[in-house]
């Protein structure tokens, strides 16, 4: 070292010092250095804390780790009265005075100060790399690298500007990028929005499934919750078109549920008198056409629609009590018919049984005589199964045949009594139109049909034995 400016250039960069330059005085030797003692008043300047780093974005073109502990002996020296030097491209110069041990301690110290700055650097291009707010990092780097001048330090310094250097350079392509990634992310968030606005707004004109699409409507504020990062002006337009839909829908659900619930109240009454007249039809017994009625009224009910849940049930319930007892009723009268049906067939059998025997060729009078006996006490017999009806109607109309054809036969051969048995077939004729004044008055229709139809077979009896006698 120059006596005369105490101070030597030292080489540029990392490189130490060449051997023909002066040199300071060698440190008292040292075993090992000793924990960093407070500096007394008057030592080396404090360094600032180090700068609270931000959070992500990737520009740093290469992940930093933290160095390894520098060797200061390489970047300056403590001179034996407790003077710190270091050196940078610039030449050496003082970073403070050491006075609380000898010199190599003093040198270790500024040495960790110095790897104390370094990791902060380090902190920085890694949480550049990482993706950290670009803005903040740059400026944390930009106000280490001004306070590198006066640092109480001893490393490479230059080094570290260069380091610095670059994390403000990088800072800038990584803040272009960030913007860029905050727009891009800000356009999707707001067509995110837009798609839900417009599905918010189809479903509050268009939608009946009401249930889903109020649970739908729900999802879309969820998820409308959750997207962040929207301008503001924007999100607020968006905001109000969502809520005006979401408004319009409620008003078009409630609207429906109001109508509903008219109509289910005029539909309640509807059925409340459907139950009167179904009460009031329970006893009749007139199973044919009460039976049609019921029909009627359960078609009015169906149409009525529904009433309130409760209230549907109930008068349904009642609807169909008062059914149940008219048609128990009527399947009581029904079984009890069949019944006596079912007892005149057997009659009708046994009476075919007995009159089986009916032949013209022992007598005509005796065998007519005996036929009308057959035919009044079948009449008076009653009606029977409806699947028997043909099988019992052929037998009779057999004995009637029989008898029917032997008096044609004696038509042919007597003529003296032509007249006299057209007059009986006359005779027959009253007989059975009286039959039928008597079952229509009674209400008997089908007995009524039948007895006209056997009046029209005698008719044409008579008919024809009154023109076989004026043929002849």
């Amino acid at each position: 070292m120059s006596e005369s400016n105490g101070t030597a250039k030292a080489t540029p960069g990392s490189t130490p010092p060449p051997s023909d330059a002066p040199k300071a005085a060698a440190p008292k030797p040292s075993a090992a250095p000793k924990p960093a003692a407070a500096p007394k008043p008057g030592g080396p300047t404090a360094h600032p804390k180090p700068h609270a780093m931000p959070g992500p974005t990737a520009q740093h073109p290469h992940p930093v780790a933290v160095p390894s502990a520098s060797d200061p002996s390489a970047w300056g020296r403590v001179d034996d009265d407790g003077t710190a030097w270091v050196k940078t491209a610039d030449g050496e110069h003082v970073v403070g005075s050491w006075q609380a041990g000898d010199a190599a301690e003093g040198l270790a110290h500024f040495g960790r100060r110095f790897d104390d700055l370094a990791t902060e650097v380090a902190l920085l291009e890694a949480r550049l790399a990482a993706g950290a707010d670009a803005r903040k990092t740059k400026a944390a780097a930009v106000a280490i690298a001004e306070s590198l001048p006066t640092a109480a330090v001893i490393g490479d310094i230059d080094g570290l500007a260069r380091r610095l250097q670059a994390i403000a350079e990088h800072s800038e392509e990584a803040a272009a990028h960030a913007k860029e990634e905050k727009e891009k992310t800000r356009h999707e968030h707001t067509e995110r929005k837009e798609t839900l606005c417009a599905e918010a707004e189809k479903i509050a004109t268009e939608s009946t499934q009401w249930k889903a699409a109020g649970d739908r409507l729900r999802e879309i504020l969820d998820e409308w919750k959750s997207i962040r990062g929207v301008d503001r002006k924007v999100d607020d337009a968006l905001w109000k078109r969502y809520s005006k839909a979401r408004e319009a829908f409620n008003r078009r659900r409630g609207a429906h549920f109001a109508e509903l619930d008219r109509e289910r109240a005029a539909a309640k009454t509807r059925k409340e008198e459907l139950c009167v007249r179904a009460e009031e039809l329970s006893g009749s017994t007139d199973w044919v056409g009460t039976a049609g009625v019921f029909r009627d009224l359960l078609a009015e009910w169906k149409a009525a629609g529904r009433a309130p849940r409760e209230a549907d049930e109930a008068l349904w319930r009642r609807f169909k009590s008062a059914q149940d007892v008219f048609f128990a009723a009527r399947n009581a009268a029904v079984s009890e018919r069949d019944a006596e049906f079912e007892h005149n067939a057997t009659a009708k059998e046994e009476l075919l049984h007995h009159y089986e025997h009916i032949d013209p060729a022992n007598g005509l009078d005796a065998a007519r005589a005996a036929l009308r006996d057959l035919q009044d006490r079948w009449d008076a017999i009653g009606k029977v199964p409806r699947e028997r009806i043909q099988e019992l109607e052929g037998k009779l109309r057999t004995i009637e045949k029989r008898v029917r054809d032997a008096v044609d036969a004696q038509w042919r051969r007597t003529d003296p009594e032509a007249m006299a048995r057209a007059a009986q077939f006359r005779e027959r004729v009253a007989q059975f139109e009286e039959q039928a004044a008597k079952a229509t008055a009674a209400g008997k229709k089908r007995d009524a049909e039948k007895a006209l139809e056997q009046a029209k077979q005698w008719r044409e009896w008579a008919e024809a034995a009154e023109g076989a006698v004026s043929n002849r």
